[in-house]
């Protein structure tokens, strides 16, 4: 057994344990997960890591990560949240994930949805903004929808919707019938997703696109012609292994073209 703290930033294997920091108020006993932990220090846990009596059981090898709590500081002491971030490309479905999935069946009022996963996902025709019994969503087999995981356990089919807690597509939904569709590592998409990501906005200076990114792994482009959506394809799926100066240099040779 290790610290958690101790072992952020290091490769971890399933199997191996980490102790919790002590909570500062509790007399020095290990900060429970959960509802029933204290504001002030809450713990989470995410990916590749499992709550265990003795702490944390680490599922899956990878590099362990910490983000603290909001407000650093004193308050955030002990707090904040721990998972374990590896290169895989097998996808578990997440609830609030968004992800792009497949429709490969219509099932009366249900819609199934490949999404990459061990089971299909299932998609309510009422599941789109505006939907409803005469208006129906105009969804063919092998349409590419994008939307997010509303149910996702290890006990129960994955549910998904095309909108959110208001009601508003905010961007989900059939995409269009153009573009490229491909597969990449969940590490790159997660590189991706982040915040001023310099892979993103190198690209966007050198042709327009469209873009659209699924948690498990999927990604969907669309440039103005089919040689630069292919262009734009090889240099996402090649990003993954270059470093930032060659992919810098790969940019340059092609807006010199």
């Amino acid at each position: 057994m290790a610290a958690a703290e101790g072992c952020v930033g290091r490769v971890v294997l399933p199997g191996d344990v980490l102790l919790l920091p002590g909570h500062p108020e509790e007399d020095g006993e290990r900060l429970r997960l959960g509802a029933a932990a204290a504001p002030r220090g809450r713990l989470l846990c995410g990916p590749g890591l499992r709550r265990c009596a003795a702490g944390l059981l680490v599922t899956k090898c990878g590099l362990l990560r910490h983000r603290p709590a909001g407000g650093g500081g004193a308050a955030a002491a002990g707090g904040g949240a721990y998972w374990v971030d590896s290169q895989q490309k097998r996808y578990v479905p997440v609830k609030g994930d968004h992800v792009i999935g497949i429709v490969t069946a219509k099932a009366g009022d249900v819609f199934k949805l490949d999404v990459g996963g061990s089971e299909q996902a299932s998609l309510s025709y009422l599941a789109f903004e505006g939907a409803t019994k005469r208006n129906r969503p105009n969804v063919q087999v092998g349409d590419l929808i994008y939307g997010q995981f509303l149910v996702a356990n290890k006990d129960m089919e994955p549910e998904m919707v095309c909108i959110d807690s208001s009601g508003r597509s905010s961007g989900m939904g059939i995409i269009g019938q153009d573009g490229f569709l491909f597969k990449v590592s969940l590490g790159l998409i997660r590189k991706l997703l982040a915040p001023k990501c310099e892979i993103i906005q190198e690209l966007s200076q050198l042709y327009p696109f469209e873009l659209v990114l699924g948690m498990n792994g999927r990604i969907w482009v669309k440039a103005k012609t089919v040689q630069q959506t292919l262009i734009i394809v090889n240099i996402l799926e090649a990003c993954e292994y270059m470093t930032a100066e060659q992919r810098k240099q790969a940019l340059a040779k092609l807006s010199g073209n």
